[in-house]
């Protein structure tokens, strides 16, 4: 049985920039449905919302621009969490702040080259695929989590770590916003945590597509084969509390937990972030950083 091919919705105003765009995804074996408007774009959304794994968006168009179209897909809940990537001639950071302030995923500047666009469309459908996945896992687990108080677990690999984010996600008030949150920390303490992924090298390993690769090579050396993440779950009258930790030195967290500027480009570097403007009420990392606190208010 054939893997069901991603399609990536484009809205550029100028053909000559939808030919190229579509002439790169092919090559990539992704489908490209192009559209030359804001206003098209919309529609096509709302005609087939689950259709797309990814918008690939112009920012600077006729009629309704870039940023409007990215601010209505951010407002209809049937889209929100539909990853937008912002293609803009504008490299400026007030412009960069402003479309990462509306909900764009990912951002890049004209012109780019085929291997710099794969590797973001590729990382936002991924996302995307993801938080799909967990979404289904989420239904199957509705009601059990509710009835614990209090809970440990140790994990080691993404596939754990996801499952395990889908299933105590299940325990609090708003299931699907939490379980986005959760498993991006679970997920940090693995990749950087527990194998030393850094930044840099996160960076190359998406570009070559192999930063999943990496990691099980990884999970399999004799260096990290034994190393695990542990999660403790508590609840009382007025919260529920998850505390990660995993088994690295730990990092300086500061930077990450709010989304930089500096970082728009690149295709990756929001999970921290996103937990904590959209997942929990509190996120508190603990001695050096390798101790994550978060939590829910009931």
């Amino acid at each position: 049985m054939h893997k069901k091919k991603s399609s990536v919705l484009v809205v550029d105003d100028e053909q000559f920039n939808l030919d190229i765009i579509e002439e790169f995804l092919i090559d990539a074996d992704i489908e490209a449905v192009c559209v030359d408007g804001g206003e098209q774009a919309l529609s096509i959304l709302n005609e087939t919302p689950h259709r797309f794994s990814a918008v690939l968006l112009d920012r600077m168009m006729p009629g309704i621009d870039g940023i409007e179209v990215l601010s209505k897909i951010k407002a209809d809940k049937k889209l929100n969490r539909l990853p937008v990537i912002m293609q803009t001639a504008k490299g400026g950071q007030q412009h960069m702040v402003e479309g990462l302030t509306a909900g764009a995923h990912y951002y890049l500047t004209k012109p780019y080259d085929q291997k710099t666009l794969i590797a973001i469309v590729n990382t936002a459908v991924r996302d995307y695929q993801n938080y799909l996945h967990i979404q289904d896992s989420l239904k199957e687990t509705a009601e059990t989590l509710k009835m614990m108080d209090k809970g440990q677990f140790t994990f080691k690999s993404l596939h754990e770590s996801r499952n395990l984010a889908a299933l105590l996600a299940n325990a609090c008030p708003d299931s699907e916003r939490v379980v986005l949150g959760l498993t991006e920390l679970m997920t940090n303490a693995v990749e950087h945590g527990n194998l030393g992924i850094g930044y840099e090298e996160k960076s190359k390993l998406n570009i070559l597509g192999e930063w999943e690769n990496e990691i099980e090579r990884r999970l399999s050396s004799s260096l990290y084969k034994d190393k695990v993440v542990n999660i403790e779950f508590s609840r009382n009258d007025t919260e529920i509390t998850f505390l990660i930790t995993d088994q690295g030195p730990g990092f300086d967290w500061n930077e990450y937990m709010e989304i930089s500027p500096e970082r728009a480009f690149d295709s990756h570097g929001r999970g921290i972030a996103m937990a904590n403007s959209m997942s929990f009420d509190q996120i508190e990392y603990l001695d050096t950083g390798n101790k994550v606190r978060a939590t829910v208010p009931l």
